[in-house]
């Protein structure tokens, strides 16, 4: 004879284990079905940002390159155009398929979500910069639209991620971009940067060891077989000829240049105004920095420096703060809007 202790034990334990599957929402079986909708909807979006990339001014993408980008099969990329069809994002164009206006309408959203999250990485977080597109890459679908426009109210509503490129706004509108490939720069003429490649991302990495930053000017010095010889901040730099072509300039009319006018050149009783923070600021030193009220067309004033002459006292906005000299070449400064008192130089600064 059974144990009726024990049978109502097992019934007790079966029960918990049927509620653990079936759940509403929240058991395994809804779990499972979250899971398989959430996947199919992250290809969806990439395959949409995907041809909005490569099917730019309308040409058709071909199967094979939805294939290799998404690492999926051919079967699998004929079955994920097939449901972008359905859905109204896609339609076919000859060998391949392009984007309805519904769908470049969603991929404008995808590609707004996913710069305002590296802007936001940069400005907000301390990730490094190699990371921004793989952390954005993954959490961009993530945002519901509300939350994206919640994001970009509390960035500003920047125009540009923090590599150049433009963010789509809310209305489905592209800011301009400027600039040309840096390999087609003559030799001897100068230019500022406008735009970094962030992939792949070793190259990124690469490039911002080199000095490479968005806003820095540089000048072609040299060109060789084997690469291109730029100045920057009076250092000549050897850039690889592979790498030339992830950096984007517009030119410039100076035919040299030397290092930016920042924040620490000003010496006690000299006044800037903030042209811009470098890109090499990010995180919580950014973040300190615009919360102190460091934003572009502010005006600076150096009071007084350390006995040691680091760190220095300046008066901002009624307030005295104090930096390091490391974060106040962090602050570049618009010439126009300088002005120096003529003081003898301060053996401090050096």
């Amino acid at each position: 004879m059974v144990d009726p202790r024990l049978a109502l034990l097992v019934f007790a334990a079966l029960t918990v284990v049927a509620l653990a599957v079936a759940w509403p929402r929240r058991g395994l079986l809804a779990r499972v079905a979250r899971y398989r909708r959430l996947t199919e909807r992250v290809r969806v979006e990439d395959a949409v940002k995907y041809l909005f990339h490569a099917g730019a001014g309308g040409a058709p993408v071909p199967v094979e390159a939805l294939s290799g980008a998404l690492e999926i099969g051919r079967r699998s990329a004929d079955e994920l155009l097939d449901r972008l069809a359905a859905l109204g994002l896609a339609e076919s164009a000859g060998a391949g398929a392009r984007l309805t206006k519904a769908g470049y309408t969603e991929a404008l959203r995808i590609v707004r979500s996913h710069r305002l999250l590296e802007q936001y990485l940069a400005d907000r977080t301390g990730i490094d910069p190699a990371e921004w597109h793989e952390v954005a890459e993954a959490r961009e679908h993530d945002l519901s639209s509300e939350e994206i426009e919640k994001l970009a109210v509390r960035l500003g509503q920047p125009r540009y991620d923090p590599h150049g490129d433009p963010i789509p706004t809310a209305s489905g509108e592209m800011p301009s971009t400027a600039g040309f490939l840096l390999a087609s720069l003559p030799t001897g003429d100068a230019g500022r940067i406008v735009h970094l490649e962030d992939e792949p991302r070793d190259a990124y990495a690469r490039l911002r060891e080199l000095g490479f930053e968005l806003g820095k000017s540089l000048v072609v010095r040299a060109r060789r077989t084997t690469g291109v010889d730029v100045e920057l901040d009076g250092v000549v730099v050897p850039l690889p000829r592979a790498l030339e072509a992830a950096v984007t300039v517009e030119r410039s009319r100076a035919r040299d240049t030397t290092r930016a006018r920042t924040l620490a050149d000003l010496r006690p009783g000299d006044t800037g105004r903030v042209l811009r923070l470098s890109s090499a600021c990010h995180g919580s030193q950014r973040r300190r920095l615009l919360d102190l009220g460091v934003v572009p067309g502010t005006d600076i004033e150096a009071e007084f420096r350390s006995a040691s002459g680091d760190p220095v006292a300046y008066r901002i906005r009624g307030a005295l703060i104090a930096l390091r000299r490391h974060q106040a070449t962090w602050v570049e400064l618009d010439a126009r809007g300088a002005e120096a008192t003529g003081a003898p130089p301060d053996d401090a600064a050096a």
